[in-house]
C-alpha cells in the first residue's frame, strides 16, 4: 500500500511517501515559504524524486491539527483535491498522535505552540491518549504532571526553561523537539486503512481546539 502524507500544522511542515508503512522518502518544507506557495509542488517533487506516479498512490493522509488555521486549511484542501481526483480515500491523523508515536515513551506530553502564551496540548500513556486536546497556559498544564514525562512538539523549546524549573528530573525534553511528522502520519494512516477505514475525502474534520481569530473578532463586535 503506497501512502502519500502531508503535514501543514507547523510553518515548515513536511510530506512523505511510504510503502506498507516503510518510509520511502520524507521531506521537510521551507519554513520561510508559506504553504500555499509550495503546494502541491512539494508533493509532486517528492513523487518525482522517488519515481512514483500520483495514480500509483493507494491512500492519502493529512495532519488534522492542531496548528495554524490557515496551514491546516491549505493542507487539508490540497489533499482533498488530490484524493478526489484519484478516487482514493483520505485519512486524517492528529498531529498529537504522530508526536506521541515518535516519542515512544510510557508517558508523553505533546505540546504545540498556540501563540499568545498558550499551548495546544494532550497527554499519552503507552500511546493511549489520557488527557484530551486542550489549549491552556503552560503553568496550568505542568501543575497536573507528577510522573516522568517526555515533552515533544514545537512549543517545548519555547517553554523549556519553565518545564525544567517546574518539573526538574521528571521532565525529559525530546531531541529533536519538533520532528517532521509526515512519515509517521503515513504509517498511522496505513494501519488505519488496513483495518478497513476508507473515508471519503470530504469526511476530514480539522482539529482546531481554539476558534479562529476571525470568529472571535466577529462575536466581539456583536456584544452590545
Amino acid at each position: 500500500m503506497l501512502c502519500l502524507a502531508l503535514d501543514t500544522s507547523t510553518p515548515g511542515g513536511s510530506c512523505a511517501v511510504t510503502r506498507d508503512g516503510a518510509v520511502i522518502r520524507e521531506s521537510a518544507g521551507a519554513r520561510e515559504c508559506p504553504h500555499d506557495s509550495r503546494l502541491p509542488g512539494d508533493l509532486i517533487a517528492l513523487l518525482e524524486d522517488v519515481r512514483i506516479g500520483l495514480p500509483d498512490i493507494d491512500l492519502f493522509a493529512v495532519a488534522t491539527g492542531p496548528g495554524s488555521f490557515t496551514g491546516l486549511r491549505i493542507g487539508i484542501a490540497t489533499m482533498q483535491g488530490l484524493a478526489f481526483a484519484a478516487g482514493k480515500p483520505l485519512i486524517g491523523v492528529s498531529g498529537f498522535d504522530a508526536l506521541a508515536q515518535i516519542a515512544r515513551a510510557p508517558a508523553v506530553a505533546t505540546w504545540v505552540d498556540a501563540w499568545r502564551g498558550d499551548v495546544f496540548a494532550a497527554r499519552y500513556r503507552h500511546d493511549v491518549q489520557t488527557e484530551p486536546p486542550t489549549v491552556e497556559k503552560p503553568a496550568a498544564l505542568l501543575a497536573r504532571i507528577a510522573q516522568p514525562t517526555v515533552f515533544i512538539g514545537d512549543a517545548v523549546p519555547v517553554y523549556a526553561d519553565l518545564i525544567r524549573r517546574t518539573l526538574g528530573d521528571l521532565a525529559v525534553l525530546s531531541d529533536p523537539p519538533a520532528p517532521a511528522l509526515a512519515a509517521t502520519i503515513a504509517q498511522i494512516a496505513t494501519r488505519t486503512g488496513r483495518a478497513g477505514a476508507q473515508p471519503a475525502p470530504d469526511d476530514i474534520r480539522p482539529l482546531y481546539i481554539r476558534r479562529p481569530d476571525a470568529e472571535l473578532a466577529r462575536d466581539a463586535r456583536l456584544v452590545p
